[in-house]
């Protein structure tokens, strides 16, 4: 099936149905939740291994703390809650107990950013990278679609150490090739432009699609790069677009600080400085409102993407 005819799926459906495979598939797998089972979709893996299964209740220090107990043993956990309790409820036991001490918890949220929507501020996660970014041995993932989530669930689960996968709640459109394989650390390309590169994570991938192709129907050679992987980034791959462009443009459904816009300044400002405009939240709470009033709202939108490349190439 093409990707064009594939229905929109939430990454967070995506992630309930890899994590029941890979149960399947494995006996050392096993996940653990905060009371939101059916909401972050681990209930698919609790219905059919409960032995396995472990509700917390509302207690994410508990979680995090019981899951590197787990994996101290010999299992492989997948710890999820919503993004804005697992980081921030959390944050002492993550630093501690599975960074600190290179813990092999996974912990996958879902309900990241701000079209979380209705729920408003108090559940929207938007500066959750930047706090696990900050992380000493934290990896952090940011899919684009269901069938990234897919291949990322499955590649963080062979590997050792922490990771933390950022999920979304609303449905998304597939935007990653049909023979696209995540691997940890890589960025997808999907073409390296002349004048610009937008870097992009999450949901805004497809928007940076679309507002590429805009551009180029103006004569402006943009390119798009999937930087799935926050931490550690390609560097190779920015590198290149810093090389090959007069302008680089992140685009995030995330804080403008700490996240991918920051990490992506960090490193291009110390190795080859060129232009680096940041689209995201810029450093406010979000507020309750339909998905697409609050990505509008926000500056989250194709045309916010065509205007910054327009207005910084002049």
């Amino acid at each position: 099936m093409s990707d064009t005819a594939k229905k929109p799926k939430a990454t967070r459906d995506a992630y309930g149905e890899a994590l029941l495979e890979l149960g399947r598939k494995r006996s050392d797998v096993v996940a653990l939740d905060a009371d939101l089972s059916g909401s972050t979709k681990t209930n698919k893996f609790a219905k059919e291994f409960p032995e396995r299964f472990f509700n917390m209740g509302i207690a994410e220090q508990d979680m995090i703390g019981t899951a590197a107990g787990l994996a101290l043993t010999g299992k492989v956990p997948f710890a999820s809650t919503f993004a804005v309790f697992a980081t921030g409820r959390a944050w002492d036991q993550i630093r501690l107990t599975l960074c600190y001490s290179r813990t092999n918890v996974k912990i996958v949220a879902t309900h990241g950013g701000i079209t979380v929507g209705e729920d408003g501020a108090s559940h929207q996660a938007l500066e959750d990278v930047a706090i696990m970014r900050a992380l000493p041995n934290m990896n952090v993932v940011v899919p684009a679609d269901a069938a990234e989530t897919t291949s990322a669930i499955n590649a963080v689960a062979s590997m050792k150490g922490p990771v933390y996968v950022r999920l979304g709640r609303a449905n998304v459109p597939y935007v990653m090739p049909d023979d696209y394989s995540f691997t940890l650390g890589k960025a997808h390309v999907f073409n390296m432009g002349k004048d610009a590169n937008i870097i992009a994570c999450g949901i805004m991938v497809d928007l940076a699609l679309k507002a590429a192709e805009i551009l180029k129907q103006g004569g402006i050679d943009t390119g798009v790069i999937n930087m799935s992987t926050i931490k550690p980034l390609d560097e190779a791959v920015l590198l290149e677009a810093a090389k090959n462009s007069k302008l680089l443009v992140t685009a995030e459904e995330h804080s403008v600080i700490g996240g991918l816009g920051g990490a992506v300044s960090e490193f291009i400002s110390e190795n080859h400085p060129v232009t680096v405009k940041r689209i995201g939240i810029q450093d406010t709470f979000g507020c309750s409102g339909l998905p697409s009033e609050l990505l509008t709202y926000h500056g989250l939108t194709v045309e916010k993407i065509v205007e910054t490349v327009k207005t910084s190439l002049g």
